[in-house]
Order: C-alpha cells, then structure tokens, then sequence
C-alpha cells in the first residue's frame, strides 16, 4: 500500500524532480528506496512573497520491508492508504428512456452516470454542437449578430463552454474524483486531478465536450441538437409528455431537467405547467479587469513573472451587515477575457472567459452584491420576478452600451468617485468598449455596496486600485433567479418524474457542482428503479 506524505515544499528555484529526493528525506529512507511517485495534491502558497513555494502532497510506493516500519508510526505527514478500489455499475434492466434536457455538466453527467448502469437516455439540447456554436459566437463578437438559441448561454457544454473552465468546488464529496477522472478521459489535462484550483480553458473544455458525447452515443444514448423545450405536458401530478419546438410531443416517465440559469423561457413553460418554481437570491454587478500584471505585481511582489508562477488570482468578499448584503470577487479568470454573453437581443450580459494556457495580457473578475427575493418584488409576486429584474438591468446595459452590444464602461477610480470619464483603458472585451456612466446599470444599493466594498478591497490587495482598472457592465447570470422545487428524493415537489438538476435548477453553481448535481440526480433515479 502506497504512503501518502503531506507538506512537502518546493521552492522556485527547485524543480519537480527533486520531489522523490525530499519524499526520501521526509521518511529518512535512501532515495533509491522509493519505487514510485505520484502527485496527489499541488497547491501555490504565495503568502510570504519573498519565498514563494508549491505545497504538495504525494502518495510513494516503497519497499516491503520500508512499508511495515511504518504501519505503527503513522504521522500527521505521513499516513498509510488504501488502494483504490475501482467502481462498479451494476446493469439495470428497465423499459423506461430517461429524457435528459441539456448538455451542460448536469446534463452530461447525469446521462453518463445513467449509461454506466445500462440506461440509454435521449439528451436533447437547444442549441447547436461546439464547433457550429463557436462559429456562431465568433460571428456575435465580430459582427454584433446574435442568434438567440446558439450563443454564450446555449449549446453543447452549457455556458461552461465559454469559460474559464475553473473545476473548483466547496463540497467535499467522494464523486468529484470520478467527475475530474472522467474529463481526463475525455481530453483534459491530467493535472486537474491533483492541482488545488484545477480549470480546463474555454479551448480545451469543447474537445471534452466533443469526446463525452461520443462516450454517451458509444453507450447506447441518442443526443439531439436544436431540439428546445417549449412545453411540458402533466398529468395527475406526473410528468406525460414534453413539446420540442412547438411541434414534436415526446412521451416519458423520467425527466432530467438540466436547462442553465439562463433559460427564462423553459422557466415560463414550466410555470405554465403548475410545476413548483420559486424565488431565491444571486448577485448583480460589474466585472473589473486590470491588466495581468497588475494582479500578479499584487500578489507575487517581488517574485512576479517567475516562469514557473501561475497569472495570479484572487478571492475577496466584504460583509454590509447593516445592508444585510455581501460584496464579493465572483469568476476570477487570470490571464482571461470579458466576453458578451448575451443571450437575449436588446440586452447585455458579460462574463469573463480564459484559454486553457491563461495567456491574455488582462484579468477580470465580477464584483458583484448579493440581491434578495424582496428586491424584485416591483416585478410582481410570481415566481419568476428575478428574471425581470435581470432584464431590468442588462436592458440598462444595453442601451448605455449605444445598442449595439457595446458593453457601457468607466475607469475604476472614475466610478468609485462618482466622475464621467472620457477615454477607456485597453481592454479585452468584444465587441467594445462604450464610456459610460455605471450609475445607469445596477441597482442603487449595489452601487453603495460596491463603493463601500471595493476600498476594503484595496487594504487587502495594495494597488487593487488603480487608473489600469476598468468596469465593465453588467453581470447578472451570477447563478439562477429560479429554484425548481424538490423533495429529498430530487424529484419535483409537485410533478413526479421531473428531476430537476444543476444551476438551472437552483441547486448548484459551477462546472463541478453541477456534474455532481447531475450525477446525484442520477443515482437518485437508479436507486428508484431498483425499489420499483
């Protein structure tokens, strides 16, 4: 059995091979004692920037007679482990054919999880696959022509697809290694199994999407393109049917629900339906870039751009609880981009997007404020006020932007004071920028938020503050402004046979989250099927 040892340092000026020689000192073995090495965790600590290291944690096959000297001397470095034990999918016999709606991670990893037990699902997804979907996105970028049902939100992969692809997660749950260990199998880098904040890159993310649908078609599962949701038929509290493109009527017992938490008019149909859908909270703001070296100056010092330095990062928050509201860094993406994201016309959304090698000259991030339910009531009392109150806001944008998907932007300094500035910073987005006063875009009590929040901002990270730094407006698909309502069992509360899962749903958010959302989903239906 392998021993796994735990905080071992590598300076910049060490290099990997020089981890089996420190394992060896660690165990005070001799080197050649060591039969194997394998990386199971490398984090970056940046903390004392005069001496920057990478922590990690390995797993090294010894000798035998190395191996039983420890069995009764396990330390907080060193522990003994078990190998692991490889999974299993027992085969379900079974009539049904799931239907599941989406190919966002949710999505996608429901119905893999389903195939691996010998259920075939029929994946039926709005949009178009990656490599016609690019073309269509390029196009909106370039020429300001959007296509409403192949964009930044919708198609193959899901708005992960025009991403940072960041992999990172605070649940803690024994699945995620199967998620990571399934995308290494479809393409990505084996480091997301080991890397602290592992990501993929918007590149990279569309061949993993490409190779997981021909993993789900090699198991027996249908995948339909350009097949939207329009309508849901229940009957006796239980799923029937569900309209494809106002036409097409599909029968079926077990719905997976993966749809986004952009897609407002699949929320509509549902509520039309009489499935449970309520209100829940997500956050409004800016996404503020800075050139990379700005970031990295920030938060490496002296040692910025070290060769072996990752473009650096960063993480705040600030807590109004007087507002009874929190300001904080949302989708950092270094060496990335700002990108329109829209997904309606005549309303602007931005995101922030990063290739796999993060090799853009700025960073962004969103900074964005926590909104409440009460916030939307000035749309109504129904379900899906949220979705107005987003509309609200990206109109907003919009039309600062001068109405031609140009995003509305002012320096950092210039909004912190409340100035009109004139001339822009260099900046990433496309199409382009547009002078603009934010004031216009968000919600007054996110405008005081942000003005409150981002000098706390500046105590934690020296130069955060800075003539280089400029908002961009606005973001507001932060996460869904809609919860499907669940039972314990994950079925819909009120419509039995309609799992809903994923951001979309309301019970996730990120790449990750929502796989192991998804996968839950799954298991849920198979656990169903073996009662049954």
């Amino acid at each position: 059995m392998p021993l796994r040892l735990t905080d071992i340092h590598l300076y910049l000026s060490e290099d990997e091979s020089a981890l089996s020689a420190k394992a060896a000192a660690t165990l005070k073995i001799p080197n050649d004692k060591i039969l194997d090495l394998k990386i199971v965790k490398k984090s970056l600590d940046a903390r004392k920037k005069g001496r920057i290291a990478f922590l990690y944690t390995v797993e090294v096959e010894v000798e035998e007679e190395v191996e039983k000297a420890f069995k009764n001397e396990e330390t907080a470095k060193i522990r003994i482990i078990e190998k692991e034990r490889h999974l299993s999918f027992p085969k379900l016999r079974t009539e049904l054919r799931p239907v599941v709606v989406g190919t966002g991670p949710a999505g996608l990893f429901a119905a893999l999880r389903l195939a691996e037990h010998g259920i075939k699902s029929l994946i039926l997804e709005r949009g178009k696959e990656v490599d016609r979907r690019v073309k269509d996105v390029e196009k909106f970028w370039a020429k300001r022509v959007l296509d409403p049902e192949s964009n930044v939100q919708f198609g193959e992969g899901g708005a992960g697809t025009f991403s940072d692809g960041k992999l990172t997660t605070r649940v803690d749950d024994p699945r995620i290694s199967y998620i990571l260990k399934a995308m290494v199998d479809a393409g990505a880098a084996e480091e997301i199994l080991y890397l602290s904040r592992p990501h993929i890159g918007t590149d990279r993310l569309r061949d993993v999407v490409i190779n997981m649908r021909k993993r789900l078609i090699s198991l027996g599962c249908e995948v339909c393109f350009e097949s939207k949701v329009t309508g849901f038929n229940v009957n006796g509290g239980k799923i029937e049917s569900i309209i494809i493109n106002n036409g097409r009527e599909i029968r079926t017992k077990l719905l997976v629900l993966a749809i986004g938490n952009s897609a407002r008019d699949t929320y509509e149909a549902l509520n039309d339906a009489g499935v449970k859908l309520e209100r829940k909270p997500f956050a409004i703001g800016l996404r503020v870039e800075h050139p990379q070296r700005v970031i990295d100056s920030i938060q490496y010092g002296r040692s910025a751009g070290h060769p072996k330095l990752p473009p650096a990062a960063y993480l705040l928050t600030h807590n109004m609880p007087y507002m009874g509201r929190s300001a904080y860094s949302f989708c950092m993406c270094p060496g990335g981009s700002v990108i329109a994201a829209s997904s309606e016309p005549g309303r602007l959304v931005v995101n922030g997007m990063s290739l796999s090698k993060r090799d853009s000259r700025y960073a962004n991030s969103a900074m964005v404020v926590t909104v409440r339910p009460e916030d939307f009531e000035v749309f109504g009392e129904g379900p899906l006020a949220g979705i107005e109150f987003q509309r609200k806001f990206e109109g907003a944008a919009f039309e600062a932007g001068g109405g031609n998907y140009n995003a509305p932007a002012q320096g950092l300094i210039d909004f912190l004071y409340s100035k009109n500035g004139a001339s822009l910073n260099s900046s990433s987005y496309r199409p382009a920028l547009t002078s603009a006063n934010l004031e216009e875009c968000i919600p007054d009590y996110v405008i005081t938020a942000l003005r409150e929040a981002i000098p706390q901002f500046e105590r934690k990270m020296r130069g955060f503050i800075s003539k280089e730094a400029t908002l961009i407006g606005v973001e507001t698909r932060t996460s869904a402004p809609v919860r499907i309502s669940r039972e314990i069992n994950l079925q819909s509360v009120n419509t039995k046979g309609l799992y809903p899962c994923g951001e979309g749903a309301g019970y996730s958010g990120g790449i990750v989250s929502s796989a192991l959302d998804g996968i839950r989903v799954a298991d849920a239906i198979i656990a169903e099927l073996r009662i049954s």
